[in-house]
């Protein structure tokens, strides 16, 4: 009988990471899941918890960890959204580099495959569209948002140099905006801030026009796309683009949402916050070259489930 594939998910705790977890426990491997709970929660892995092949580390990727007959690692730890990158950027910017250089000794020791889960945010505001993975980006290295953008693009780095100077096995995707169950309702991030505000009928918040653009995939399309990064060939190292090509308006989310709920909520304006890229649409022609890979659950479909999610959260406090 084939031995359990032993797989280690940091941030596993997290939005992404728990729908991970999850489907690598159904893949039939033994999951190590490592959080520091600063953005994850132990809520989001109750029912993994109760599984006979998962395990929860509580530890911080900026400190070095020690593991033995690691097959795989999936390397999410950071925080992503604005609201709380920027709450303490020092520790984010310790976390996508010093983490990253934890994850890929761990990796090196162990002879395991380490997949890299950067972000579009490395284009900055982009100044090619739609954006391919040979664009090296538009980011400002000393702005409010660059602990995030530059910690990600350092960490694309230290993976390459690792896998030319050391030959461990590296795998590098750049998600794209993401959303699905198990976002936080203070996430901060579009989708979630929107249906939140439109479930309670208080005003939909839009910063800037709501003319800027977005690419919005739903999570269990992400999962697909990251499950078949790491099972390709030791020679394919990435970056892959994960998103959703399909590009919205801002304003036309906002509609959307409320047209979904049903709520009677109105559209506020603020000032958009600094260096906020002002339209972003991956291209994926590598990741259905590589990957055989396309997303496949539509925006309104995705939208219904979330909304399902935050209701049902909503009923629980209530």
């Amino acid at each position: 009988m084939e031995a359990r594939k032993r797989v280690l998910v940091t941030g596993g705790a997290g939005f992404i990471g728990t729908h991970l977890c999850a489907r690598l426990l159904k893949e039939g491997c033994h999951v190590i899941c490592l959080d520091n709970l600063f953005t994850g929660s132990e809520k989001n892995i109750t029912l993994l918890k109760s599984h006979p092949h998962f395990e929860f580390v509580f530890h911080d990727v900026i400190s070095p960890y020690e593991a033995e007959d690691i097959d795989e690692i999936y390397n999410l730890a950071c925080p992503a959204s604005p609201v709380h990158y920027q709450y303490d950027a020092i520790k984010t910017i310790k976390t996508a580099v010093m983490g990253v250089i934890n994850m890929l000794d761990l990796a090196r020791r162990n002879g395991a495959k380490i997949l890299q889960a950067s972000t579009s945010e490395v284009y900055g505001d982009p100044v090619i569209h739609p954006q391919t993975e040979n664009y090296w980006g538009n980011v400002n290295p000393i702005g409010i948002r660059s602990c995030y953008d530059e910690g990600k693009r350092c960490g694309e780095t230290l993976c390459m140099d690792y896998y030319r100077q050391n030959g461990v096995r590296i795998k590098i995707v750049r998600i794209f905006n993401t959303y699905g169950p198990y976002m936080l309702p203070n996430d901060g991030r579009v989708v979630s801030n929107f249906i939140v505000q439109a479930l309670q009928g208080k005003p939909i918040t839009i910063y800037g026009s709501g003319k800027q653009t977005r690419s919005f995939q739903y999570v269990d399309d992400l999962i697909e796309g990251m499950i078949r990064m790491m099972d390709t060939g030791d020679d394919f190292t990435g970056p892959v683009n994960l998103g959703n090509p399909g590009e919205f308006t801002i304003l036309e989310l906002a509609h959307k949402i409320i047209e979904l709920t049903g709520s009677g909520s109105e559209i506020i304006f603020k000032p958009l916050p600094h260096d906020d890229p002002k339209q972003r649409r991956p291209d994926i022609t590598l990741a259905k070259q590589h990957l055989g890979w396309s997303p496949g659950i539509p925006l309104e479909e995705g939208l219904m489930h979330v909304i399902d999610y935050f209701k049902e959260q909503n009923n629980r406090q209530e």
